[in-house]
């Protein structure tokens, strides 16, 4: 089970890297759609930022996956594979769950509401605005099935 979970992060994470593309093209856009055809401009925007949102909330979850999310490692590398390991562990149970269970929890009553509602942009009244807002629990569930994967993680054994 936790090698599936720990395939289809990877998999998610490999497929959100490709909402920079869009998101940048998006920014591009906005000046020429503003300026020179003069229409859609802020609905590229309101785009541009779901895709930033989602981007940003696979991004945490990418960073610890690559071990540059909670490395000093400066000092760390000194440290046994083992005992390297172990920190990355408590830096995971104690860190980033009471965070990610934090923002679930802090974030319920805006989240729920906004999705039950379809919440649109309050700018443009476009729809989607909601995405934005459902991202955080994104966020939060990939950090919090990331670390179910950090921990199931044997222990290393060290160099004689």
């Amino acid at each position: 089970m936790i090698a599936r979970l720990d395939r289809m992060l990877g998999a998610t994470m490999g497929a959100m890297q490709w909402l920079a593309l869009p998101l940048v093209l998006l920014l591009f856009l906005q000046w020429p759609l503003r300026d020179l055809v003069r229409c859609c401009s802020r609905e590229a925007n309101d785009l541009g930022q779901i895709f930033f949102a989602l981007f940003v909330a696979a991004s945490i979850t990418a960073a610890t996956r690559a071990g540059t999310h909670l490395a000093a490692d400066a000092l760390a590398q000194h440290y046994s594979p083992r005992i390297r390991h172990m920190l990355r562990k408590a830096g995971a149970l104690f860190g980033l769950v009471p965070w990610a269970a934090f923002v679930l929890v802090a974030s319920k009553p805006t989240v729920l509401s906004s999705v039950a509602v379809f919440e649109a942009f309050p700018d443009t009244a476009n729809p989607g605005y909601f995405l934005i807002k459902l991202a955080v629990w994104v966020m939060a569930l990939m950090v919090l099935a990331q670390t179910l994967v950090l921990v199931a993680q044997p222990m290393p054994q060290d160099d004689v």
